[in-house]
């Protein structure tokens, strides 16, 4: 295998180089169309320069409009901590309160059942004492009526 790599002569000098001339094609580009392209080629470039322009001074807002917010929110935050602290001891306060009036209405409760109970046995006592005033007037009465027969039958 060795020895030279054309040894078949496929790939001749001829073939493979391009042709020399001033141009590939078989009439050179009028002087009008070249101007025209490169005019446009500088039109798009132009284009482009004002885009990457218009670009950078969009990116340069938005980090100002991020600065400014970032400035905002770290106060906020701030604020917002101390404010969720405050609602934790509110809570803890309300909790306490109504674990108090819990108790106070429990309380209210036992003291409610026990006049309840009073009122019944007041209310026993005083029927007890209609009964006794309604005895006591039947002994007056027949008292009054046995010495009113005796005083007849006299």
């Amino acid at each position: 295998m060795g020895g030279k790599v054309n040894k078949h002569a496929v790939f001749s000098a001829e073939a493979v180089d391009l042709p020399v001339g001033t141009c590939h094609t078989a009439t050179p580009m009028n002087s009008l169309v070249v101007t025209v392209l490169v005019v446009c080629a500088v039109a798009i470039t132009v284009g482009l320069v004002a885009v990457l322009i218009s670009l950078k001074r969009l990116i340069e807002r938005g980090d100002a409009v991020l600065a400014l917010i970032e400035r905002e929110i770290r106060p906020t935050a701030s604020q917002l901590g101390a404010l969720t602290e405050e609602l934790r001891g509110v809570s803890h306060q309300v909790t306490l309160e109504l674990a108090r009036i819990g108790l106070i209405t429990r309380r209210l409760e036992d003291i409610t059942g026990t006049i309840a109970r009073v009122v019944a046995v007041l209310g026993g006592i005083a029927q007890i004492g209609r009964l006794t005033g309604v005895a006591i007037g039947l002994q007056r009465g027949l008292g009054v009526f046995i010495s009113r027969l005796k005083a007849r039958q006299r």
